[in-house]
């Protein structure tokens, strides 16, 4: 079934959810590994250019998740959550999507400060609307790299908490993200 029921999550759901899980973690672990290049090395360009191009189609991909949870409902807490795990759950998931937007955003203006627009795959450029204010790509640099090793603590804690339910709560939470009847 493609969309949600008061049980379970849809197909589509199910796979921007993993898409967008595997993107985060795809990207985060580039950049952590490009930053270190040397000038010489084969991937210089070629990681950052990878990266960016990614990181506008994950942009594309997180707009239509955005708009497909709004218009989905979404499946009923479980017996087994608390009210506090209830609060935190969704906090949770809209801190986790302001900040792939914040990252984004960040990207966009580290790479675009010079006046320059984004290759994406070598296919078709995302303008630049320029320099909007001083030391754009410092600033906004500082940001994307400190957003991004919190959205991984956030990823890492989010997944924690899938574990944690599923092993010692022993419910389906995570069986339902899984698509997995249980």
């Amino acid at each position: 079934m493609i969309r949600n029921t008061n049980q379970n999550y849809g197909l589509l759901t199910i796979l921007l959810h993993w898409l967008s899980a595997l993107t985060i973690v795809g990207l985060f672990s580039l950049g952590f590994w490009m930053v270190e290049l040397g000038y010489y090395d084969a991937w210089y360009k070629t990681g950052p250019a990878l990266h960016k191009s990614i990181g506008i189609t994950f942009f594309v991909l997180m707009i239509i998740r955005v708009f497909w949870r709004a218009k989905q409902i979404q499946p009923d807490s479980l017996p087994t959550h608390t009210n506090v795990e209830k609060k935190i759950g969704h906090l949770m998931h809209r801190i986790l999507h302001l900040m792939v937007f914040f990252i984004i955003i960040s990207g966009y203006l580290i790479s675009t400060a010079d006046g320059r627009g984004i290759r994406v795959f070598k296919t078709f450029d995302v303008p630049s609307i320029g320099s909007l204010f001083e030391n754009q790509e410092d600033i906004a640099g500082l940001f994307h790299q400190y957003a991004a090793y919190l959205l991984i603590t956030l990823v890492t804690l989010h997944a924690l908490a899938a574990l944690k339910h599923h092993f010692f709560d022993n419910d389906k939470t995570l069986t339902r993200m899984l698509g997995r009847k249980r």
